[in-house]
């Protein structure tokens, strides 16, 4: 009778889990276990450090101070730090004192992956190792880089395999190198051809390198902007083809569809689809309103942890 019992609660967990877009294998292993963590990307607060109004060093403990205990950051912040050991290690003092986990750093303004020319990878290749070095030194398991080509955005598919091809030689390259450091070198739908998801997949399999990955955002699904006419790729669509390489997530509450318009998120769509791919890892928050940034980044966080708290009951 108890087995009995135990086969009809198993099924019926499996059968919550496919109504919801979840895999059996999705479970956490206990019930304590978080369906998904939540961080913050330095992004959200790009304004008020820009102005001067939050340092880079304070912003892990400020974040913690409004209720996330992860952050992500922006190399363009400590842009002339990333060998500097002293500040490296002030950075990890200040998130070890305070139980603050440091997931990832956003890499900007290092080169072009995919320029035409062999020299030029090689050296936005070169420009990226100082910042794996740091994410190692950090704690951090990825550096985020942009997958940007001197090839012109066009429709023309030879055109787009040529912006494949590119990247993925520049991509393989900082992967074989990050390998050593442990660190995983991911990109993010970030414009251009690369938030055209089925190439992103494309260009990422293409440099056949298990330290490749993506790290999906809800929002940067626009692709190009002709004329006043925006070519866009579904968010949703675009997320869920990008999940099984993903390292991470990047949260905006906007989506778009495959007609450039515009649209608030649905968060519990989203996330069903991310925890679909069996992932729990940090959804990193990526947003902050003009003089409200943390008043908007709270509301953010409840709506991530309502939402958490009800899937998980829904599972279990």
């Amino acid at each position: 009778m108890n087995q009995r019992r135990d086969f009809i609660k198993k099924s019926g967990l499996a059968i919550a889990a496919l109504g919801l877009g979840f895999p059996s294998k999705g479970f956490p292993s206990t019930s304590k276990e978080k369906l998904f963590k939540i961080s913050l990307a330095e992004w959200s607060v790009n304004r008020l450090i820009f102005s001067g109004k939050l340092d880079h060093l304070d912003f892990p403990l400020v974040t913690k101070q409004h209720g996330i205990n992860a952050v992500e950051y922006v190399n363009q912040f400590f842009m002339d730090k990333a060998t500097d050991k002293n500040y490296l290690r002030e950075m990890n003092t200040r998130c070890e004192n305070e139980g603050i986990t440091q997931v990832l750093i956003m890499c900007d303004r290092e080169g072009i992956l995919g320029a035409k020319s062999a020299s030029d990878r090689l050296q936005t290749v070169e420009n990226h190792k100082k910042w794996v070095e740091a994410a190692k030194f950090l704690g951090c398991h990825s550096i985020r880089i942009n997958a940007y080509t001197e090839v012109p955005w066009s429709a023309d598919p030879q055109m787009a395999a040529e912006a494949m091809k590119l990247c993925a030689d520049g991509m393989r390259k900082l992967c074989e190198f990050s390998d050593d450091y442990g660190i995983h070198v991911i990109i993010e739908n970030h414009g251009g051809y690369s938030s055209d998801a089925k190439w992103l997949v494309g260009m990422l399999e293409l440099t056949g390198h298990s330290r490749a990955g993506s790290l999906p955002d809800f929002g940067n699904f626009r692709i190009h902007n002709e004329e006043g006419k925006i070519i866009s790729y579904d968010s949703y669509r675009g997320v869920d083809e990008l999940m099984h390489l993903a390292k991470g997530v990047s949260l905006k509450p906007t989506t778009f569809d495959d007609f450039g318009n515009q649209a608030a998120l649905d968060y519990e769509r989203m996330m069903k689809i991310v925890l679909s791919h069996g992932y729990h890892g940090y959804v990193g928050i990526e947003h902050g309103e003009r003089d409200r940034e943390w008043e908007s980044i709270i509301e953010i966080r409840d709506k991530l942890i309502a939402l958490e708290s009800q899937l998980t009951k829904e599972m279990h």
